[in-house]
């Protein structure tokens, strides 16, 4: 039995924001993992004009590409990139689903509030430039389109109804800090899966950029022994 594993990264995102746990994956498993850039998306953001169904098709066609070679397919989309893959679990049937930070729904306003009283904190003693979370969307805000994220939207509100169709065992992983989608999202996507076999797990010291949080080892060992199961 051969195995793909297809890996969708978030809006304004990049491969990067998965690619700890790609790694982590790779050194342990021997299956193909592909990781694809979304159209507009990457280290160098180009979101004006781009259409959230290129996203969607880009990683169908990514996913449609590993059927071709494998018996089992895995799939493992974070923040706006689990709605997509949730969409293409429930589409195709896919074996085993893991949603990270998955935007099916909320904003938390009250953690993202902390996070911006923390960086103006930082900037107040001088070491914004050591705050993650700002490096991290500094450039970002600059270059988000408001067309875009009208974008983000549609693709969230034309996924979400696909949620009813999932069926294979999902792993559900929040951050507890995740100042873009609280924990409160996570039960969401528990109650609105109709799978059998689902699991919800909150990690302490994380952040939205999951893959990078201080307990990214626990999410890694959890993902693995997941996908792992008979």
């Amino acid at each position: 039995m051969s195995i793909g594993c297809l890996c969708i990264h978030g809006y304004t995102g990049s491969p990067e924001e998965i690619k700890p746990l790609v790694d982590f994956l790779e050194a342990r498993t021997d299956w193909e993992i592909t990781n694809p850039t979304l159209p507009g998306h990457g280290e160098d953001l180009d979101l004006e004009g781009h259409y959230y169904q290129e996203w969607i098709a880009t990683a169908e066609l990514a996913l449609i590409d590993l059927m071709k070679r494998h018996d089992q397919i895995y799939i493992i989309g974070f923040s706006m990139g689990g709605m997509i893959a949730a969409y293409l679990t429930a589409k195709y049937r896919l074996d085993r689903l893991v949603l990270l930070s998955a935007a099916g729904k909320y904003v938390s306003l009250s953690q993202m509030g902390k996070d911006i009283l923390e960086m103006i904190a930082d900037a107040w003693k001088g070491v914004i430039a050591d705050n993650e979370l700002f490096l991290r969307y500094q450039k970002k805000l600059k270059d988000t389109y408001l067309f875009s994220t009208f974008q983000f939207m549609k693709c969230v509100q034309f996924t979400r109804p696909y949620l009813h169709h999932v069926r294979c065992p999902v792993l559900i992983i929040q951050g507890d800090l995740d100042g873009m989608v609280p924990r409160k999202a996570a039960l969401y996507l528990e109650k609105e899966i109709p799978s059998e076999e689902k699991e919800v797990i909150f990690l302490k010291k994380s952040k939205h950029l999951i893959c990078h949080g201080d307990d990214r080892e626990e999410l890694f060992d959890e993902v693995l022994s997941f996908v792992s199961q008979p």
